[in-house]
C-alpha cells in the first residue's frame, strides 16, 4: 500500500470515530417523539449552555480580581460607586 492509501485510510476512519461519537452525544429525539419532549430536551440544552456561560464569567471575574493590587481594587471600587451615583443623580432630573 502506499502512502496516499494508508493516509486516505485513517482520514476515513477518523471521520467515522467522529460522526460516530458526535451522535452518540446528542438526546435520541425520534420522529415520533411530543412537542412537550423536544421542547424539554431544547430547554435542558440551553440551561446547561447558560451554566456554563456563568461558570466562566465567574472564573473570568475571579481571575481578574486576583491579579489586581490593593490599591487598584479600591480604585475601582471608588469609579463604580461614584458611577452609580452620577447616574441616579441624572435619573431624578428626568
Amino acid at each position: 500500500m502506499t502512502n496516499t492509501t494508508i493516509f486516505i485510510i485513517r482520514i476515513v476512519f477518523l471521520t467515522s470515530i467522529f460522526f460516530t461519537v458526535s451522535c452518540n452525544n446528542t438526546k435520541e429525539i425520534g420522529p415520533n417523539s411530543s412537542v412537550e419532549e423536544i421542547r424539554e430536551a431544547m430547554e435542558q440544552e440551553d440551561a446547561a449552555k447558560e451554566k456554563a456561560s456563568r461558570k466562566a464569567r465567574r472564573k473570568a471575574e475571579k481571575r481578574f480580581w486576583s491579579m489586581q493590587s490593593k490599591e487598584v481594587k479600591k480604585r475601582i471600587r471608588k469609579s463604580n460607586r461614584r458611577r452609580k451615583r452620577e447616574a441616579r443623580k441624572k435619573r431624578s432630573w428626568f
